[in-house]
């Protein structure tokens, strides 16, 4: 069955509750969607394109999924509904209850109208390739021809910044979730290139 890695982000307070409940509450919603096999640590991250808002708590999960990628898009905006979020009348990369979208859906490639598959600004987004770096190192982009290591690598040689807007947390409402690798890869790089272990994080 085909792994579907999701990116999840949320810097404001749903039905759910606070933006880390909405977030662990969406990872048990994409359970209908397949099955959420992995899910990484959770990250504080800094605001990209739109500074005047809170931060955000970012995640990736991996989904065992048999819909097809367009069918999945179209769950998941329906879920990011359910949560409070408007995508037709929000500001542009501005504040959101919850924010789902799809990275990879196996080894595919998919340009159509509404859909890019990988993501098109995966390789330019620490906030996304650290926790998936987190879960699935290995795994090989599509279009780049690099691992995510890889690509992480490449990211945090060029944008030394980009590590330090990326902060592991601890929250327990998210950690009662499944955890883990998805691959056979010992050490997660994002250890490695200095990413301290999750600590709380106000």
């Amino acid at each position: 069955m085909p792994v579907a890695y999701i990116a999840m982000g949320s810097n404001l307070p749903s039905w759910a509750g606070s933006p880390e409940c909405t977030l662990a509450a969406a990872a048990v919603r994409l359970d209908s969607l397949g099955c959420v096999i992995c899910r990484s640590s959770l990250y504080s991250t800094e605001p990209v394109g739109f500074a005047a808002q809170p931060r955000f708590l970012n995640a990736v999960v991996a989904l065992e999924t048999e819909l097809a990628p367009s069918t999945l898009l179209e769950r998941l905006l329906g879920i990011e509904k359910e949560y409070g979020r408007d995508r037709v009348n929000s500001i542009p990369n501005g504040p959101r209850t919850l924010d789902l979208d799809i990275l990879l859906w196996g080894n595919t490639e998919i340009s159509e109208p509404g859909l890019e598959i990988p993501h098109p600004r995966l390789a330019d987004r620490a906030f996304v390739l650290i926790p998936i770096a987190e879960i699935a190192p290995q795994i090989i982009v599509p279009g780049h021809e690099k691992t995510v290591s890889q690509l992480l690598q490449v990211l945090l040689t060029n944008f030394k910044g980009e590590l330090d807007a990326v902060v592991p947390i601890q929250r327990d409402i998210w950690r009662a979730g499944a955890s883990g690798s998805v691959d056979a890869s010992p050490v997660s790089p994002p250890a490695d290139l200095g990413v301290k272990h999750p600590r709380n994080h106000g």
